[in-house]
């Protein structure tokens, strides 16, 4: 069987078309080999587990709370300080915990020159964490 042009030039080109036949044969086996492989994958052995419940242990970090009102005073948890008993304050709450977390409450109109002096003596003293506290109820 030859292939070829039907033009009388007498030179045959060479053929250009690919041949998918061989292609569709591979293909059609491969999905004949998967359809019957597929059920095999599925099937699986019940094997009753046990159940385990437990709950997070969830340790919470000491922390102070710090409050500072517009006016300059300072809150150690409530109890009324002065700037200058902060820095022992800190020293010794992080000698018993070193994890001490600070929490400030500071008023809308307290000036930053306070807050600042406060994050200060902080973090000389050791305290890494520095957190605010604000209330979104207020407009």
């Amino acid at each position: 069987m030859a292939f070829g042009s039907m033009q009388d030039s007498g030179r045959q080109a060479p053929m250009a078309e690919i041949n998918v036949v061989p292609l569709v044969d591979v293909m059609l086996v491969l999905l004949i080999i998967f359809i019957i492989t597929a059920p095999l994958l599925t099937h699986s052995v019940k094997i009753d587990l046990p159940k385990a419940e437990s709950a997070p242990n969830i340790t919470q970090p000491e922390h102070v709370e710090l409050a500072i009102r517009t006016d300059g005073n300072l809150f150690w948890n409530g109890e009324p300080v002065v700037l200058e008993q902060l820095a022992p304050r800190f020293n010794t709450k992080v000698s018993q915990a070193p994890k001490t977390e600070l929490h400030i409450r500071a008023d809308k109109l307290a000036h930053y020159e306070q807050v600042a002096r406060v994050m200060s003596i902080a973090a000389k003293a050791g305290i890494a964490r520095i957190g605010f506290i604000t209330d979104p109820s207020e407009n």
